[in-house]
């Protein structure tokens, strides 16, 4: 066997489970109108659920991605996957409030895994040449996930009903779940650590300022994109007067130009170092963008060629901006500086949702991309500046 086929190997097995994950965070939203009969209550109740998951998933990152040093990124992986599937197999057999919220802790904690696991694999175990390759898979299995799960899980319910569908999302995750278990390409040493990498230098790690400002970067980048992916839709039909189908169709386009923009933002973080350059350029395409859209001054007949560009803007930051980041993290500490920095990103998916649903609510459906651009131009500058100066200074973060 050549030695890149483990590599390729591991990187597809890697996605993988990033989009399983994500089709996991999708999997009940689209059924909240027959949930809401099913169970006797409102979309509040189902919306405090999600809110639940994503906010036990915010706060366990970091002590997943402890973990993931300490026990290896595989055993955290499985582990992960492991509860998502529990959660599904618990709420599809005890359908009930009670039960939807035990499985939301269940799914938040299993969802805090992924970010640190797949990328302190990936980090640790890809080739530099193939860095911005293997970010830019990790990024593209996500979105396939998210586009995935609507897609299964609705026919199903309709046919079968909601709790079979559910299930179905249970048992989808335990068939993955025995496939990567039996992988070789994640069965990876755990890098021992020596005495002097105590916790009291992991903290001091955590809390240095190019990390806070890799966690700020997140939680703007979040609360950002929020605007786009969750209320595109409802402003755009309020900003532009079209129909909700044709405002679905901006945000499909948006989510469409996303992927593409996860492969081409691939392809060019492998081909050069400017990483840097690339993120301010494409964010910076991004905003201008997002500001025509909020300034209305984008003609009806482009709202979907403008969308889409937007998607492939925001989409194309996504595997510079992650080899960024690990430049962040000595060899060691990848898994515990990847927790806590894509923590910022359950952060901003908390507050995100606050001030939208504020703006939606006066009509001010300009105000959704002109905030969501501001949030974006404010991140802009604290992922450029998080970067240590050189490669021992980044050693010198954990071990001063």
């Amino acid at each position: 066997m050549k030695p890149r086929e483990p590599e390729l190997a591991l990187i597809f097995w890697i996605a993988l489970a990033h989009g399983l994950s994500h089709f996991f965070q999708l999997v009940l939203p689209p059924l909240f109108p027959l949930l809401t009969a099913a169970l006797d209550t409102g979309y509040a109740v189902l919306g405090g659920a999600l809110a639940l998951f994503y906010t036990v998933s915010g706060v366990a990152q970091t002590a997943a991605g402890f973990l993931v040093d300490r026990l290896g990124a595989r055993r955290l992986l499985l582990a992960g996957i492991a509860l998502m599937a529990l959660a599904m197999f618990l709420f599809a057999a005890l359908p009930g409030v009670p039960t939807l919220y035990l499985a939301a802790v269940l799914g938040g904690l299993g969802n805090s895994v992924f970010h640190p696991a797949d990328l302190a694999l990936l980090s640790n175990h890809v080739s530099a040449r193939r860095l911005g390759h293997a970010f830019a898979m990790h990024g593209l299995g996500g979105s396939v996930g998210w586009v995935l799960a609507p897609l299964c899980v609705v026919p199903v319910a309709e046919v079968f009903g909601w709790r079979i569908a559910v299930a179905t999302a249970g048992a989808l995750g335990s068939i993955v779940l025995c496939v990567l278990a039996m992988r070789p390409e994640l069965k990876v040493p755990v890098s021992p650590r020596s005495h002097s990498q105590a916790l009291e230098q992991d903290v001091r790690l955590l809390l240095s300022l190019p990390v806070l400002r890799g966690f700020l970067f997140f939680a703007l980048y979040a609360i950002g994109m929020m605007g786009f992916q969750t209320f595109a839709a409802s402003a755009s039909a309020q900003l532009y007067q079209v129909s909700l189908l044709v405002a679905s169709g901006a945000l499909s386009a948006f989510l469409i130009g996303n992927t593409l923009g996860i492969v081409a933002g691939g392809a060019l973080a492998a081909r050069t170092q400017r990483h840097g350059g690339i993120v301010a350029l494409a964010m910076g395409t991004g905003v201008a963008l997002a500001l025509m859209l909020a300034a209305g001054a984008v003609p009806l007949a482009l709202l979907l060629p403008v969308t889409a560009a937007l998607g492939f803007a925001i989409g194309s930051v996504g595997p510079s901006r992650d080899v960024l980041i690990r430049a962040l993290a000595p060899h060691h500490a990848r898994g515990k500086v990847y927790g806590f920095v894509y923590s910022g990103l359950d952060v901003g998916g908390f507050v995100g949702p606050i001030v939208y649903g504020l703006v939606l609510d006066r009509a001010l459906g300009a105000w959704v991309f002109g905030i969501a651009a501001a949030f974006l131009a404010l991140a802009i500058p604290m992922l450029l500046g998080a970067q240590p100066a050189s490669r021992q200074q980044t050693e010198s973060l954990s071990d001063a």
